[in-house]
């Protein structure tokens, strides 16, 4: 177990730094110009060239990478003299619209990200295994087809309709729930999850139905194998067969796209963060895609990837725990 562990970080660190490489190439190759975007459009010549240099813009573009790559790992200083400016590790750069570091624009933002990925994940994750196992166990039933055209009726409506629709319904009509807000989990819980709801439903209602399809169908699947009519020829009891010898191979697929989703979350949800106006990750994307803020899309592009890089770190630990033999493949 410790020998794939430490193959598959060696690989995890292997994918972290090409994607490095791929979003600074991404960021070079631009045409827009960071320096320019740092000074604004009333800048002279002079003051331009002063900020490429400080910027280390005026060096080759292996060694501004290496650059790059030296401040996430311990730290950057920019410019020299009195006018250097030190960025802590990990140094992602300097916001060009708030002067802030983007790694504590990150953080700070991070908070909000994790509440609407992890609520939301519970919520879908909890609703669609178990809509899928009862639809699976209850075949060709009045529930099997509700429950499915649910689902279909969920992963077709766009996340930003839902979430129109939620927030006038349950909002402006029926005011039973506050408008989302960014309440800290720790100053105010029950304000927390009430703030969170409406994100939270808006997100589930998408992946429930993406989740219990797919349980539903490993489930049928599982039914119909030979070590599950054994195991009921033996005598164990319904509950036993289900959750022992069905569910555990079913779950085997929905632990490698929860992984996905929630990792993908965690990087920041933009439509929903963008619609409710939530100051996430997501939130930050998106406006730093409106001003060109360069260091910032390139922070947010691999804060994003190295989440989902992570979360399938996790999936594979979690398979060589429910599958031994994929330790011995590994």
């Amino acid at each position: 177990m410790i020998l794939y562990l430490l193959r598959r970080l060696a690989v995890t660190a292997l994918i972290l730094l090409v994607i490095c490489a791929a979003t600074f190439a991404i960021f070079y190759l631009m045409p827009a110009d960071p320096a320019q975007g740092a000074c604004g459009k009333a800048c002279s010549p002079e003051r331009l060239a002063a900020i490429r240099a400080t910027l280390g813009l005026d060096r080759s573009p292996i060694a501004q990478f290496g650059d790059y790559l030296g401040g996430i790992l311990s730290g950057r200083t920019y410019g020299t003299g009195a006018q250097a400016v030190q960025c802590p590790f990990p140094c992602l750069g300097f916001s060009f619209q708030t002067d802030r570091p983007v790694w504590e624009l990150l953080t700070s933002r991070l908070p909000v990200s994790v509440s609407i990925a992890v609520g939301a994940a519970v919520l879908w994750l909890a609703v669609g295994v178990a809509a899928g196992v009862v639809s699976a166990l209850r075949h060709g039933s009045l529930w099997d087809r509700a429950a499915m055209t649910a689902a279909l009726g969920g992963v077709s409506l766009p996340i930003y309709f839902t979430a129109l629709v939620l927030q006038y319904l349950l909002v402006v009509e029926l005011n039973v729930l506050p408008y989302p807000t960014a309440v800290p989990l720790t100053e105010d819980p029950a304000g927390w999850a009430e703030s969170m709801a409406m994100p939270w439903i808006t997100l589930a209602m998408l992946y429930a139905g993406v989740y219990a399809r797919i349980t539903r169908s490993e489930m049928l699947e599982s039914l119909g194998q030979n070590y599950v009519r054994t195991a009921r020829a033996k005598g164990l009891a319904e509950v036993t067969v289900v959750r022992r010898h069905a569910l555990r191979p079913a779950l085997m697929p929905i632990v490698t796209i929860f992984g996905m989703d929630l990792g993908a979350l965690l990087g920041g949800a933009l439509i929903t963060e963008s619609v409710f106006g939530l100051p996430g990750v997501g939130k930050l994307a998106a406006d730093a895609i409106a001003g060109a803020d360069q260091p910032v899309i390139l922070g947010v592009t691999l804060f994003a990837a190295s989440f989902v890089v992570l979360a399938n770190l996790v999936v594979d630990l979690v398979y060589a725990v429910l599958d031994p033999r994929v330790r011995a493949v590994g």
